[in-house]
């Protein structure tokens, strides 16, 4: 039995699921969309590419191993709220220092518990994408309903400016390393930064807006594009840089939103899923080796196979639905994947990249020393 107050949730086809507030009191409007993940919601929760998104998790029981001070991907929560079906009641873990309920709480989130979330993820698997209001406010559908009409789709949404750095910084200060990366932050993960940093990597931070003359000024030896939120094709300006930096044959390693935008640089297309690939457990083929890949990913856009020009070939599909999961430029040092292979959370099989990434860039170094 639930002790929290009531709360609604109403999807924008109108259909209408109550619930108990979790988290903070209030009301929150969003993209609905569902992750399959068994664990990793704090790691979801602070992951920038969730920005404007209420997530649901389809796991009965979400928040058993509460909280902790280590598994943040950014500085903060960035999705707009939480559907879950039960809180756990009990946090067991040693290295919890809260509950899911009390940080949703500080850091002013708003969710609710008590949902069906098995019949709710089957009418966004059937519907598609739409947005949602979840509301511990108010509890009037008509004047839910309203606030719902008059907010944003997701398609044209420029959300990378929003989540992006303002000013460069140092990852961890460091720079007595053997490898010097820019890396663009349209959204980016903290492990990801943690992972390029144990390759031997000082890596200076951009933001999103970041102009072509600064990163050449900076002298890389390597690029890489992270992941973010949003529509792709809104991110004009970063695409117009994107196209300059694959001139210069400098190493470029792109993930998520940062692989939709190098495609769009090189003069594919991308357009939006029925309802996007979020989880830990997806199965992605390596065209190389053949071997599948099990993949964490968080994307509600795709890559057109069909619009990438003749210089590109791919190097990953998923075998969900083969959607492009992964390309290579045929003659330079450019590649990017649609999934997370700094799996936070998720497996660890795609972490190769990082290495391969490092690899382009001693072959570079060598041959500009």
């Amino acid at each position: 039995m639930y002790n929290n107050k009531s709360a609604k949730l109403i999807l924008e086809n109108g259909k209408v699921f109550h619930g108990y507030s979790y988290g903070k009191i209030g009301t929150s409007i969003g993209e609905i969309c569902f992750n399959t993940g068994m664990t990793g919601y704090q790691e979801i929760l602070t992951d920038p590419s969730y920005k404007g998104q209420i997530i649901t998790m389809t796991y009965p029981q979400i928040g058993n191993y509460g909280i902790n001070n280590e598994d943040v991907e950014s500085k903060k929560i960035h999705a707009n709220g939480l559907v879950i079906r039960e809180g756990s009641p009990i946090v067991s873990n040693y290295r919890s220092t809260d509950s899911l309920d009390n940080y949703l709480k500080k850091k002013n989130i708003i969710g609710i518990q008590g949902i069906d979330t098995r019949a709710l993820t089957k009418i966004i698997r059937q519907e598609g994408a739409m947005n949602a209001i979840i509301s511990s406010k108010s509890l009037k559908n008509q004047k839910l309903l309203n606030l719902l009409k008059e907010h944003p789709k997701m398609d044209g949404l420029n959300l990378a400016k929003e989540v992006s750095c303002k000013k460069k910084y140092i990852w961890k200060n460091k720079k007595n390393k053997n490898y010097k990366i820019a890396a663009i932050d349209y959204g980016i993960k903290y492990n990801i930064l943690n992972l390029l940093y144990k390759e031997d990597c000082s890596i200076t931070i951009f933001p999103s807006d970041v102009s072509f003359d600064e990163i050449l000024l900076f002298k890389p030896d390597g690029i890489f594009l992270s992941n973010g939120p949003g529509d792709p094709a809104a991110v004009t300006y970063a695409i117009d840089v994107i196209k300059k930096l694959i001139t210069t044959n400098i190493p470029i390693f792109g993930i998520c939103l940062g692989h939709q935008l190098l495609a769009l640089a090189s003069g594919a297309k991308t357009f939006k899923l029925k309802f996007g690939h979020r989880g830990c457990n997806h199965p992605v083929k390596n065209h190389k080796t053949g071997a599948v890949e099990i993949t964490s990913q968080n994307h509600g856009f795709s890559v057109d196979t069909k619009s990438l020009p003749d210089n590109i070939h791919i190097t990953h599909s998923s075998l969900n639905d083969n959607t492009l999961e992964g390309i290579q430029y045929k003659n330079k040092p450019i590649f990017s994947v649609q999934y997370h292979p700094e799996s936070s959370p998720g497996p660890h099989d795609s972490r190769y990249l990082f290495v391969k990434f490092i690899k382009s860039i001693k072959l570079y170094k060598k041959k500009h020393a």
